[in-house]
């Protein structure tokens, strides 16, 4: 699978909007596998809505109205997400796949979002965003990504830039910096491409041609390694 897996620091972080740029950039098709809350316009929605060349937007797996975490809103609506049943996509372009809240976040029990990324085989861009505590847990994103032997492409700072905080991160896990998503009051098809142009280089750095191998369905998944 030839792209990226969108996580986040926490909630709120900016993911959908990184994965816009991201779409944008690499004019890829986007795929979110479980959208839980929102569904009167979803995170789909949105990147389908804010880009000028968007590939192909795959529909959701699950797809639940209560905005909570995936694992509960599945209990609340009385389903079970099977992780055998999330399989990748068939696709040749570049593919941004968006993950729910956090690395750490249940999709049933004893299974996380990581176990996704697991499964999926697909580098992990890091959405992080300046605020008390955000060094902490990028960090600790960073390092449950290490242990999970994860691989990481790299950061993407969101918002508001803070300089010591960015040096420091960047210095300690020696993770790429792969650039920034400015603050935008309003945000605009023509904020996401402006964004998007910037970020390009950087990810093509990271990427092998799209036409480089065979679909994505052509993965082999070892379940029960999970």
């Amino acid at each position: 699978m030839k792209g990226f897996f969108v996580t986040g620091i926490g909630t709120d972080i900016g993911k959908t909007v990184v994965s816009a740029v991201l779409v944008e950039a690499l004019k890829a098709d986007y795929w979110k596998p479980v959208q839980s809350g929102g569904l009167e316009y979803t995170d789909s929605d949105f990147v389908r809505e804010h880009t000028l060349h968007p590939g192909n937007i795959h529909p959701e797996v699950y797809r639940f109205r209560t905005p909570v975490s995936p694992h509960l809103a599945a209990e609340i609506e009385e389903q079970v997400i099977a992780i055998e049943e999330i399989k990748p996509v068939n696709t040749n372009n570049y593919l941004i796949v968006e993950g729910a809240g956090g690395l750490m976040v249940p999709l049933t029990d004893g299974i996380l979002i990581k176990d996704l990324i697991k499964v999926l085989q697909i580098p992990v861009i890091v959405v992080s965003k300046n605020y008390l505590g955000s060094i902490n847990h990028t960090l600790l994103t960073l390092e449950a990504l290490k242990h999970a032997d994860i691989s990481v492409a790299g950061i993407i700072f969101n918002g508001e830039p803070n300089q010591d905080s960015e040096s420091y991160i960047q210095q300690y896990t020696r993770v790429p910096v792969l650039g920034r998503v400015e603050k935008a009051d309003i945000l605009s098809k023509g904020f996401i491409a402006q964004q998007a142009e910037k970020l390009r280089p950087a990810l093509l750095k990271c990427l092998p041609p799209a036409d480089a191998d065979t679909p994505s369905t052509s993965l082999n998944i070892d379940y029960e390694s999970i």
